[in-house]
């Protein structure tokens, strides 16, 4: 019988720990997987404790996801080098923007065969163009690859509500294995051959649902019916709740910069959507083709070029594909 898999999550904000809850009680319950789960806990106090000691004491993540047991058998450790030793899968569920740091740091600490997933929504602009965030990764540390993307909210997941995401594998062996180390009761998962469709989607999702709060921030503006209902459909839930609502609806009543409200509303954590907006906006640049897009045009306008919210519909009528 083949040693069971050793299993480390490589991020505990939300969405890391709601995880790290799943993968912690799948690992102690099936043989095909070391019981222990390592978890990466970026080190901070809280209420005069480091965090690792709440998590591996209470078995609680009180900074990002609190009111949650989670199991004994994960264990925080604040040192990313010695999270990752030994593991056999890596899932990785950091914001993206710390995703290069993160595989710099591991390279040389990992199995050559070790086998990664990715939760990260987003992508990478370079100047050679688009990159998906699963490549990155591939590129930096040389392991295959696959991902897991759906309108999911970490504490939905972390109440057990019914949710369905999916993993994108184009290897069938290592996809029944992580489906059965992601899935519960719960939380349904599909595994399909096409993941870089399903990371490109689950990426752009997150521009949708920002547009979409801005449009719910606009109660007053006499919009037609068709926009409504569009906004209604790409905006009910889950696709724009957790961090994208609150954020959002905090950006079109006060004005204040995406900066400054992830500080004051987010404990820590980083909103994907406005930084996806900005990535997917220089992609379009370079290709020429920022007119074809003018939803996500609009929100990179508003999130990063001072255009008002109200002014949110004039963006989108006003852009050359409308007119």
């Amino acid at each position: 019988m083949a040693a069971p898999k050793k299993v480390c999550v490589i991020g505990s904000g939300n969405w890391g720990s709601a995880i790290a809850k799943i993968v912690g009680a799948n690992a102690a319950q099936y043989d095909q997987f070391d019981t222990t789960v390592n978890m990466w806990v970026f080190e901070e106090t809280v209420n005069g404790r480091k965090l690792t000691e709440i998590i591996n004491t209470d078995h609680e993540n009180v900074k990002y996801l609190p009111g949650h047991k989670l199991p004994p058998n994960v264990l925080g450790v604040p040192e990313l080098v010695d999270s990752v030793k030994g593991a056999d899968i890596l899932i990785f569920v950091v914001p993206h923007q710390f995703i290069v740091r993160v595989c710099d740091t591991i390279k040389d600490h990992i199995k050559k065969d070790a086998v990664g997933m990715s939760l990260i929504k987003g992508i990478d602009a370079s100047p050679e163009g688009l990159k998906l965030i699963s490549e990155v990764i591939r590129g930096k540390l040389g392991i295959t690859m696959a991902v897991l993307m759906g309108a999911n909210i970490a504490n939905e997941v972390a109440e057990e509500k019914f949710c369905e995401t999916t993993i994108g594998c184009k290897d069938k062996t290592y996809g029944s294995m992580l489906k059965e180390l992601m899935q519960t009761t719960n939380f349904r998962v599909t595994v399909v051959e096409e993941s870089d469709v399903v990371e490109i989607c689950g990426a752009l999702k997150n521009i949708v649902a920002v547009g979409a709060v801005l449009l719910h921030g606009l109660p007053r503006l006499p919009l037609p019916p068709s926009w409504r209902a569009a906004a209604s459909l790409t905006s009910s839930p889950p696709a724009t709740g957790g961090r994208n609502r609150k954020i959002g609806e905090a950006f079109a009543r006060t004005g204040k910069s995406i900066e400054q409200l992830e500080n004051e509303l987010l404990n820590g954590q980083k909103l994907q959507g406005p930084a996806t907006a900005m990535e997917v906006h220089e992609i379009l640049k370079q290709k020429n083709m920022v007119d074809k897009f003018p939803l996500f045009a609009a929100v990179y306008q508003i999130c990063f070029n001072g255009h008002p919210v109200a002014e949110f519909i004039q963006c989108l009528q006003n852009h050359p594909e409308h007119k």
